[in-house]
């Protein structure tokens, strides 16, 4: 069984119930880029163990939070519950065309003191994972004075043949300023040997705004598999230095795009994890993709989706 550990945080998410029901209706539900990654994965592949690293709390959403992930037979084995901190909350508003916008209270959430839960144990059982995934919101949500731990870890996992994948997925409002961002991102891109990014990121981060850019930035680091994510046009691939350019067929009606980048790198990590090819793996990737923007909310719902994967 493959075996893949997924590092980042999982918060309270509120959205208004309905078009048709007034601001003050919300529905609450569990998400976060690194979780929602870890739900597509676990769905699509079901054979895949998926292995979530993050801390919540003792209170009430935190318990209900760990039956979710078992409910989605994501393994808790490193959800870590604090004493004293519980889980960040987000709302999300969208306009007429899908796009989001987000309103975070997460400063103080018990996932930004994960690492002081990864011991010894903890790291011995990450090194017999196949893969390592963390995004640029991992590293903004960890404290500052805990990234060294961060990459230390990470150093012994890539040591002992863990595969190092990198989303670098980047909010601004999450980071002191953008030489902070790239310092850790340089850190990053230094350890991976997968890297996940889009040109937005990248035009927001770097000023890089065309998908040869991000290639040429991604290229000058040892990174053997490059996947570079151009919104609906097109998904680049570089495998071991060979380029291929996949086509992807964008969806008519686009209702929340909220977790388009999650659902696309959980399904094209586990095509890979399963030893599919790169051209198949964007394939359902990107085809994922296009069915979870089509439904309201970061996570779509179980029998909806499974229904979906049963066609792929």
């Amino acid at each position: 069984m493959k075996n893949i550990f997924l590092f980042g945080e999982c918060m309270i998410e509120l959205m208004t119930a309905s078009k048709e029901a007034s601001s003050n209706t919300l529905k609450q539900s569990f998400a976060g880029d690194v979780f929602n990654t870890a739900v597509y994965l676990k769905r699509t592949f079901p054979q895949v163990k998926v292995r979530l690293v993050t801390a919540v709390g003792k209170d009430n959403f935190s318990l209900d939070m760990i039956k979710y992930f078992e409910s989605e037979n994501i393994d808790t084995e490193l959800v870590f519950q604090s004493e004293n901190k519980i889980p960040g909350l987000y709302s999300i508003q969208l306009d007429d065309q899908g796009e989001r916008s987000f309103t975070y209270w997460r400063e103080n959430s018990a996932a930004r003191s994960v690492m002081n839960f990864i011991d010894e144990p903890a790291t011995e059982l990450l090194t017999s994972g196949d893969m390592f995934f963390f995004s640029g919101i991992s590293l903004a949500v960890i404290q500052p004075e805990d990234r060294a731990s961060f990459w230390q870890k990470v150093v012994q996992l890539k040591t002992a043949g863990v595969k190092i994948v990198f989303d670098p997925n980047y909010r601004a409002r999450m980071w002191k300023d953008k030489d902070e961002t790239i310092q850790a991102y340089e850190q990053a891109f230094k350890l991976s040997d997968i890297t996940l990014p889009g040109v937005e990121d990248f035009d927001s981060l770097y000023g890089i705004n065309s998908v040869e850019g991000v290639i040429d930035f991604c290229q000058s680091y040892e990174i053997s598999e490059i996947v570079v994510k151009n919104g609906p046009a097109s998904v680049i691939t570089i495998l071991d230095g060979e380029k291929e350019l996949h086509q992807v067929t964008p969806v008519k009606t686009v209702v929340d795009t909220t977790s388009a980048g999650d659902s696309f790198n959980g399904v094209y990590l586990g095509a890979r994890l399963e030893n599919a090819s790169i051209a198949e793996s964007v394939d359902k990737a990107s085809k994922a993709a296009g069915f979870v923007i089509q439904h309201k909310g970061a996570i779509a719902p179980k029998a909806l989706f499974n229904e979906f994967v049963q066609q792929l």
